[in-house]
């Protein structure tokens, strides 16, 4: 047996061989959790490079090899006993690459696929590098050979496309990641060892003692364990002093953290957490640390332990402005800022910066996060931005001054008053962030009218609410359509402006809010505490014109509260918007659509706009899945390169999109804005009525913590103000058949549009449970079941995408569900009401029992 480390470029160039995954070895089985912990580091990597660094390799884990059975000597074979998943893995990367790159650079194309994909000369299943099991081997060779179209969907399709879309965003114009770095890091920065059986050695005795491992210690024990080494006669006396209160004030995650922040105050742009105890080390082994330098370096985290504390606990903060802006940036979970936020507390610590002066620095950080999640830019580089303020704030300037021309820099993208304007009006705010950062941007809006009687927020349960309805009504309809023009139907207007900002409200009483008629919310938003509920009810009416207006008037708001970056600085906002379409369109799964107007409305740009920039762009995938509204290749269309060309029709169909007899693609097919919001946010969406987050009580069964009433009873409640008898009798036999499987219901903790879970596993328990469906109240549209097939696409069993389309293809047995293939990572919903028909209820209840069975069948393996 041999071991040695190792790179994959090393593994797997040179001369033709093929690594084969043995038919017994499981499927490829990688979500989206592991495929973005390891884009992550492959990002890392690909900064380092870029730095010049390129000694702190990643270690991704060991291959175990033996020679295969079919082994000839021109033409060797091995037997992949452990690490086919990192092998699949980084083949689709680099699969992704190849293709990214094809149309612009088809020579370096061609040359991945020959140095790490495939064997030129070599034909049938020779022609593979890698050769999975026989399960995944034809959606693998389809992404090899570059025939996706052969291939819907499955684990092996996903991360193809996680590859694809993650490429796209790579392009984003505040962080640009050459591509060929990005394969050089996955080629040659992320190490493995490769351990080599001979012919008779127990390839399975040694994977088992690789994976043998232990308690590890933390980077913050390890740190401890040597500077109290280096402590021989002041080691009592420090550890005492020093180490036992700071011990005592922090958990042993945020001492480590603060380790990590020691360093980056140090001006430490670089260094990576994980790194810290090496970095340390390395920085105290450059001279010969006596043990003066050893206590004054402990003394100066104990000290920066109490700055520390106020950003986790704000409320210990004296005084009051600097309080308030800690308190949301905590809100907010702005972790990311910490550097700068110790740096700012560390300088009016050390005299060097007055209170109100460090109060107006925090209003810079505060803008700087708000202005750019508002204008929908990603947060991707917000890491490096703010590790990078303790070693680059200009010493020429006063602290605020410097910090407020460093973020302003043209590489940091703070968005100006134009823009951050432009995107009040037009962008679909409700569909960008997290939903307590929305939340916490309306608050602060309410919070600037100054209110005699300020709401107490902690205390007043206010969620976000639509005005204009997300399912409108006839009445809502005829009121758009007065202000539709351009030929743009009143349907499409609501989809343009439902999500953005001047639609949007914070409320206690959204249920009974719902969907009613403009007149009955005035009623209810008259008697409202906040102001801006009280503005909107004294309008006569709420259509596009209000919304706009009330856009600019929270939009003067907004610039009055968030500060604006120093002028003078060159900005690309448009192509932002253009980037977040890219990166859209490249995560349509199989088997969809999308309309001009739904991706329009998601960008918060304009169809016409979208069609001119899809017509003059080269390269953008999935372009030609945009269409009119009504499902039809639109009159002007016109392929954005020669090469591109052919019957677009053919290759929708080659896509799996399916036609109705007027020739139009079916509708059922069709992703809408809210749909490509949902394929954005991936498997970790949290917001209000989502059915990711699950019931959020200690147990998720009703409570009895709020005696007015149980949360099973407001959902019952809800379910019957909307929906009939008959429905409302069928939720209680199927709720009744899940238990009676062994199954609970737990409820959503919202006290806006509740929901039941239908759960699986162990009640109270943290990763334990399990559930298929979620079911919503109507409010006034008709309850619907939630099929969370998005949030399954991360628990096993059902990681396995054969069996969430078996799940498919049961539900859609009952009439009238029509689920399309294409939403297997979204979340479709079912009308509730389809369930009064005795039939659809008894298939339900089947499809529910196999679920329950395969669930049992994973705990029990």
């Amino acid at each position: 047996m041999q071991a040695k480390e190792t790179l994959f470029a090393d593994l797997v160039q040179g001369r033709a061989q093929q690594f084969q995954v043995p038919l017994y070895q499981r499927t490829y089985a990688w979500t989206e959790k592991q495929l973005n912990q390891l884009w992550s580091d492959v990002l890392e990597q690909a900064e380092l490079l870029e730095t010049g660094d390129r000694a702190s390799t990643h270690f991704l884990g060991s291959v175990v090899l033996a020679p295969s059975p079919q082994n000839e000597a021109t033409f060797p074979r091995w037997l992949v006993v452990d690490g086919q998943q990192r092998l699949t893995t980084l083949s689709l990367a680099l699969a992704a690459i190849r293709d990214h790159i094809a149309d612009t650079q088809p020579d370096e194309a061609e040359r991945i696929d020959e140095e790490y994909l495939v064997n030129k000369r070599k034909t049938g299943d020779d022609h593979f590098r890698l050769l999975p099991t026989q399960a995944d081997r034809s959606q693998f060779a389809a992404h090899i050979r570059g025939h996706k179209e052969t291939s819907a969907g499955g684990s092996v399709a996903s991360a193809y496309n996680f590859f694809r879309r993650k490429l796209v965003a790579a392009h984003d114009p505040a962080a640009p990641q050459d591509v060929f770095r990005l394969e050089q890091a996955i080629t040659s920065r992320l190490t493995l060892v490769a351990v080599t059986a001979e012919r008779g050695d127990n390839v399975h005795r040694i994977f088992e003692s690789l994976n043998n491992t232990g308690l590890k210690l933390s980077q913050a024990d390890l740190l401890r364990n040597y500077l109290f080494m280096r402590l021989p006669t002041r080691g009592e006396h420090v550890y005492e002093t020093y180490w036992l209160p700071l011990q005592a004030s922090l958990s042993n995650d945020e001492l480590e953290q603060l380790m990590w922040l020691q360093l980056v105050l140090d001006g430490d742009d670089r260094v990576r957490r994980q790194d810290l105890y090496t970095a340390q080390q390395h920085r105290f082994e450059r001279g010969e640390p006596d043990e003066a330098a050893i206590e004054a370096y402990i003394k100066e985290l104990h000290r920066h332990s109490s700055l520390f504390r106020r950003l986790l606990h704000p409320e210990e903060e004296p005084d009051r402005a600097v309080r308030s802006y800690l308190l949301r940036l905590d809100a907010w979970q702005a972790q990311v800022t910490y550097p700068a936020l110790m740096l700012l507390l560390d300088r009016r610590e050390r005299g060097e910066l007055e209170p109100s002066e460090t109060a107006r620095a925090l209003s810079y950080v505060e803008s700087f996060l708000v202005r750019r999640m508002i204008c929908r830019l990603p947060t991707n580089n917000l890491n490096r931005i703010f590790q990078a303020v303790p070693g680059q704030l200009p010493r020429d300037l006063p602290v605020a001054d410097g910090l407020h021309q460093l973020l302003s820099a043209e590489n940091r993208f703070w968005p100006g008053d134009d823009e951050l304007r432009d995107k009040i009006r037009t962008a679909p705010f409700y569909q960008y962030g997290r939903w307590h950062q929305r939340k916490a941007v309306l608050q602060r809006l309410e919070e600037s009218h100054e209110h005699p009687e300020p709401i107490d927020f902690a205390a007043a349960q206010l969620t976000i609410e639509h005005v204009i309805p997300q399912s409108p009504g006839d009445e809502w309809l005829r009121m758009l359509g007065e202000d539709a023009s351009d030929g743009e139907s009143p349907e499409e207007l609501h989809t343009r402006l439902h999500h953005t900002l001047g639609n949007l409200t914070l409320t206690a009483v959204n249920a009974e809010l719902s969907n009613h008629p403009f007149k009955r919310k005035q009623d209810l938003l008259l008697g409202s505490h906040l102001e801006m509920n009280r503005r909107i009810a004294a309008t006569e009416r709420w259509g596009a014109k209000e919304i706009l207006a009330r856009a600019d008037e929270l939009a003067d708001r907004a610039i009055g509260l968030w500060p604006a970056p120093l002028r003078g600085v060159g900005r690309a906002e448009r192509s932002r918007d253009w980037q977040l379409a890219h990166q859209t369109l490249a995560a349509l799964p199989h088997g969809t659509w999308t309309s001009y107007g739904d991706l329009a409305a998601f960008i918060g740009s304009g169809a016409q706009a979208v069609g001119n920039h899809l017509a003059d762009t080269p390269g953008v995938s999935n372009a030609y899945r945009v269409l009119t509204a009504d499902g039809k290749v639109a009159d002007g269309f016109r392929w954005a390169s020669p090469e591109a060309g052919g019957d677009v029709r053919t290759r929708l169909t080659t896509d799996g999109i399916h036609f109705t007899a007027s020739g139009a693609a079916d509708p059922a097919q069709r992703l809408t804005a809210d749909d490509l919001a949902q394929l954005i946010a991936g498997t970790d969406a949290e917001d209000e009525g989502q059915g990711t987050a699950g019931p959020s009580d200690t147990d998720g069964r009703a409570e009895a913590t709020q005696p007015e009433e149980t949360r099973a009873e407001r959902f019952l409640r809800q379910l019957a103000a909307d929906d009939s008898p008959d429905t409302v009798d069928a939720v209680h036999g199927l709720f009744a058949h899940w238990e009676a499987l062994g199954g609970w219901i737990g409820y959503g903790a919202g006290r806006v549009t509740t929901s039941a879970f239908l759960m699986l596993g162990e009640a109270g328990l943290p990763g334990r449970g399990i559930w298929p469906l979620t079911l919503y109240p109507g409010g006034g549209r008709g309850g619907t079941a939630e099929v969370v097939f998005q949030y399954l696409t991360a628990r096993e069993p059902f990681t396995d995408r054969a069996l969430r389309a078996e799940l498919l293809r049961r539900l859609n047995e009952l009439e009238g569900v029509a689920i399309p293939e294409g939403k297997l990572e979204l979340r479709p919903g079912i009308r509730l009401s389809l369930l009064e028909d005795h039939a659809n209820l008894k298939l339900l209840t089947e499809a529910l029992t196999w679920f329950r069975d395969r669930w049992e069948k994973r705990e029990a393996s």
